[in-house]
């Protein structure tokens, strides 16, 4: 029989935040393929789970994806973890997912951490409608995507890191303008997470002041004259 590939998320930060199915999934599959062996082999002892590690992560998933088919073919069932949230969101995930739905092999997506919403909710924005961009393009595509978000009405959310928050910031004041409201949540789940809400010229000049550390969630209002 066919094997399955379950997709586990991860704590976003808080190792407690795991759930009681992931735990179980983890402990009862043949192999789990981890976007960082290291980050997932220091999770696996904390839980006390021995199983076999493969590297599966951005550079490598084109290469590896039909030897992950094969194993799944002859019957191994295998989890898929990054090092935090979902699978498949803004992570590895999406090309494996495609490769068995191609090959009619059974997949299971259990629920979990992602770092979005928890920082939608809290926001104070209008969460009924959102959309999620994920990581903007870094240079190529950066102008066309912004340009393309300026009538965006929904809440906003993207991803993104400490080296580069400042000048996120300075684009969004740029194209969406310096009173548009934002919310920039950091360190989620962990011991100094922090949330600052405002316009996007007095979040922008909170860290300029504040040196920002640690990984960015931004939720941004939308257009309001749409």
């Amino acid at each position: 029989m066919p094997g399955k590939l379950i997709l586990v998320p991860t704590p976003i930060g808080n190792l407690k935040d795991i759930t009681l199915r992931a735990l179980e999934a983890l402990k009862s599959c043949d192999i789990i393929l981890a976007e960082d062996t290291r980050n997932t082999g220091q999770l696996l002892k904390l839980y006390e789970i021995d199983k076999p590690l493969q590297s599966y992560h951005a550079h490598n998933e084109h290469d590896k994806y039909k030897d992950v088919l094969n194993q799944l073919q002859a019957g191994k069932i295998m989890c898929l973890v990054t090092d935090a949230g979902t699978p498949g969101i803004s992570d590895p995930g999406f090309l494996i997912v495609r490769e068995c739905l191609k090959n009619q092999l059974d997949i299971e997506c259990l629920p979990g951490a992602t770092a979005f919403v928890p920082a939608l909710v809290k926001s104070g924005l209008p969460s009924d409608r959102f959309c999620f961009e994920g990581f903007l393009p870094v240079k190529k595509g950066r102008k066309t995507r912004l340009d393309q978000l300026k009538n965006e009405t929904r809440t906003m959310l993207f991803y993104e890191s400490p080296y580069k928050i400042l000048g996120t910031l300075e684009d969004f004041i740029e194209y969406f303008g310096a009173d548009r409201q934002v919310s920039v949540s950091r360190e989620i789940t962990k011991l100094y997470e922090e949330t600052i809400n405002g316009t996007l010229e007095e979040v922008f000049q909170h860290f300029k002041i504040k040196a920002p550390k640690g990984e960015f969630v931004i939720a941004l209002e939308g257009n309001k004259n749409e």
